[in-house]
């Protein structure tokens, strides 16, 4: 069970990067939406499998990724369960719905790259867990690790305005474009996670 949950959180992490980016691609908001929610569900099983399995010199560095995971999957979902509801539904004044609506830059928009943000900084420190004894660990381990950098932008970022701009149409495809650069590097992570816990 320890092997099989973590395994099943990676195929499930690896599933929804996929579904977003194809539902980004064709321009499904709904869709890219709602796999957004399975994210942070998959990446949890993951995380605490690898909190299980790393030696007691690292695991405060696990701990402290489980955290943050456990951080991420409140922000997202809090962003995108309004986003296909309430947001959805339309029932709300314009200026709620300037707010809320993740398409506008708004506040849940903020929300969102805060919670990647806690998402990097977990495979930050999930990274600096992993004990690799093989290639595929090796490049599992670096990934996550640098993947904490993308902290930086997600916290930085939103105070500057700038993903603000491209999340409201201003730059063209720009916010789209971002995303799924970030697509085609986590999927890897959750490929080598699934290798790794099939081992």
């Amino acid at each position: 069970m320890n092997k099989l949950l973590p395994k099943m959180g990676a195929a499930v992490a690896t599933a929804a990067v996929f579904l977003f980016a194809v539902c980004m691609i064709v321009d499904f908001p709904f869709g890219s939406y709602l796999v957004c929610m399975f994210l942070p569900i998959g990446y949890i099983m993951m995380a605490a499998g690898f909190q299980h399995e790393c030696s007691n010199e690292r695991r405060v560095s696990a701990n402290i990724g489980v955290i943050f995971s456990a951080i991420y999957a409140g922000l997202i979902f809090l962003v995108y369960f309004a986003q296909t509801t309430s947001v959805r539904q339309e029932a709300m004044t314009e200026q709620a719905i300037r707010i809320l609506d993740y398409q506008r830059g708004g506040l849940l928009f903020n929300y969102d790259l805060l919670g990647y943000g806690m998402m990097a900084l977990s495979t930050f420190f999930i990274g600096l867990s992993v004990e690799a004894n093989s290639a595929s660990d090796k490049w599992l381990k670096y990934l996550l690790m640098v993947h904490g950098v993308f902290f930086l932008g997600c916290f930085i970022m939103p105070m500057t305005g700038v993903f603000t701009t491209m999340a409201s149409g201003e730059t063209g495809s720009g916010g789209t474009v971002a995303l799924l650069i970030w697509c085609i590097y986590f999927f890897p992570i959750g490929v080598l996670a699934y290798k790794h816990f099939t081992e």
